[in-house]
C-alpha cells in the first residue's frame, strides 16, 4: 500500500506556486521526495516558497512565469529540464477573481466591463490550457504522466456574484475531462487528467467577499457560505493535500477525468 502512494523522485510543475493553496501543494510534494519547479508570475513569491521546502531538506527551483504567454512557458519548461530532466505531474494552479468582475452592490451586473470579464477568463481558462499544452507535450512523448487542474465549488454550483469565475471554472472542468480523454485515446492512457474542485477556502483572492475589512468580522455573505457548508468552517490548504497525494500517485491509476469536490459537504447540502 505504501508503494502505490509512493512519489520519490518524481518531478512536478506547480503553476500559481506562490500562492496560498499551491505553495502549501508545493511543499507537500517536496515532503515526499517530489522535485518542484515553483512557477508564478511574482518571482519572489516562488522563490519564498522555495526557500521554505529548501529549509526542510526538498528540491526545488523558482521559475517566473506567465500563464497568458506561451513563450513565456516554453521558457520555463526548458528551465525545468535543464534542472531535473523532466516533467512527471503537472498542477495548473493559477487561477482567480478580480471584484471588477463581481457583481455587487456597487457593481451591477449590467455594469461589469468587458475586460474584466475577459480577464478571468484567460487567467483561468488560457491560463489552464497553455501550461497543458506545453508541459503536456513532454507527458505524451513520454507516455505518461498526470494533470491535476484547479476547479471550483463555483463549476458545480454558479454562485451569486460571481459571474465570470463561475463560468470560467465550469470551463475548467470541462477542460478536465475534455484533455483525460484527448491523451488517453491519441497518446497514452496513462497519461492522467483530473482536477481538484476546492470548497470555500480563505484566501487574499476572496477575502474581500467573505471578511468585512473595517470589522474584521465575517460578511453576510460569508455566514451565508459557512450555514452551508455542514462542517461548519472554511478549508484550510492542508486539506487538499491528501486528495491531491492520491491524485498524482499510483494509487489513482485507473482515475481520470474526475473534479472532485475537497469542500466540507457544501455541494452535498441542500439548505434544508
Amino acid at each position: 500500500m505504501d508503494n502505490m502512494f509512493d512519489l520519490k523522485g518524481k518531478v512536478a510543475v506547480v503553476t500559481g506556486g506562490g500562492g496560498v493553496l499551491c505553495s502549501e501543494m508545493s511543499i507537500a510534494l517536496a515532503e515526499r521526495g517530489v522535485k518542484v519547479a515553483v512557477l508564478d508570475r511574482n518571482e519572489a513569491a516562488a522563490r519564498a516558497v522555495v526557500a521554505d521546502i529548501t529549509r526542510r531538506k526538498g528540491t526545488a527551483i523558482a521559475v517566473p512565469v506567465d500563464v497568458l504567454d506561451k513563450k513565456s512557458l516554453e521558457n520555463a519548461r526548458d528551465e525545468v529540464l535543464k534542472a531535473f530532466g523532466t516533467v512527471d505531474i503537472l498542477i495548473n494552479g493559477a487561477g482567480g477573481n478580480k471584484p471588477e468582475a463581481t457583481a455587487s452592490d456597487t457593481m451591477s451586473f449590467f455594469d461589469i466591463p468587458a475586460e474584466a470579464i475577459q480577464w478571468v477568463f484567460n487567467l483561468n481558462i488560457i491560463g489552464t490550457i497553455l501550461p497543458t499544452q506545453v508541459f503536456g507535450k513532454i507527458m505524451a512523448d513520454r507516455g505518461e504522466g498526470v494533470v491535476i487542474n484547479l476547479s471550483s465549488m463555483a463549476a458545480f454550483k454558479p454562485l451569486t456574484r460571481t459571474v465570470a469565475y463561475s463560468a470560467a471554472k465550469a470551463g475548467v472542468s470541462n477542460f478536465t475531462q475534455w484533455m483525460a480523454v484527448h491523451f488517453a485515446q491519441n497518446y497514452s492512457p496513462n497519461i492522467r487528467v483530473n482536477a481538484l474542485a476546492p470548497g470555500f477556502f480563505l484566501t487574499t483572492q476572496n477575502e474581500y467577499l467573505l471578511i468585512d475589512k473595517n470589522t474584521g468580522e465575517r460578511t453576510a455573505r460569508g455566514q451565508q457560505i459557512l450555514d452551508h457548508t455542514p462542517v461548519g468552517r472554511y478549508g484550510v490548504p492542508a486539506d487538499l493535500i491528501g486528495t491531491l497525494i492520491w491524485l498524482v500517485s499510483d494509487a489513482a491509476k485507473f482515475v481520470t477525468g474526475i473534479v472532485v469536490p475537497v469542500d466540507g459537504a457544501f455541494s452535498a447540502y441542500a439548505g434544508v
